[in-house]
């Protein structure tokens, strides 16, 4: 009976869509299984300590003593309104001035039950637009907001946890071709 093949594991916060990197790696990877699997920031980093999960994708994510983090893109923030909420007669196309969300109930959260409150009508949320994508509802219109910090996506794995199979997947993540070198 064959052994099972070695296993490379990566979470990912919402939002992330690592279907390219995964379709990469099992081409050019093809002894070593790659898992993904979401989890909320703080899960991801409990991971990335405990060694249950070799790589992590983050959001707003700095290098320092424990771990490595490669900044990948910057995300444009949105607002989340319920549709009969005012902001939704603007277009689609048109950005709100973070100013003009400083006399809304600005929700904290970027989860499901965030939207529910939203989508109830209880206030506003700001999120990464890729994020508001993923909890899409018919209910909830979204729209950019000028003015208000972006957020960054950045690969990060702990330092002490530097195995060529972690190299593997940073040269897969930062588009090298399977023959280039660092």
């Amino acid at each position: 009976m064959a052994e099972p093949l070695p296993t490379f594991r990566v979470v990912f916060v919402s939002g992330v869509t690592p279907t390219k990197w995964e379709r990469i790696w099992r081409e050019r990877m093809p002894r070593q299984r790659l898992e993904l699997r979401p989890a909320s920031p703080g899960e991801a980093l409990a991971a990335l300590r405990d060694g249950s999960a070799d790589a992590a994708f983050l959001r707003d994510a700095v290098a320092d003593e424990e771990f490595s983090a490669i900044r990948l893109y910057e995300e444009r923030p949105v607002v989340v309104a319920s549709r009969d909420h005012l902001f939704a007669a603007l277009g689609a196309e048109e950005e709100l001035d973070a100013a003009e969300l400083a006399n809304e109930n600005v929700l904290p959260g970027q989860d499901i039950q965030t939207l529910e409150l939203v989508a109830a009508g209880v206030g506003v949320a700001r999120m990464p637009q890729s994020v508001a994508r993923a909890l899409s509802r018919r209910d909830v219109i979204s729209r950019a907001v000028r003015g208000a910090a972006s957020t960054t996506i950045s690969l990060v794995w702990p330092i002490d946890a530097t195995t060529p199979s972690v190299e593997a997947f940073v040269g897969i993540v930062r588009g090298r071709t399977q023959n280039s070198s660092r």
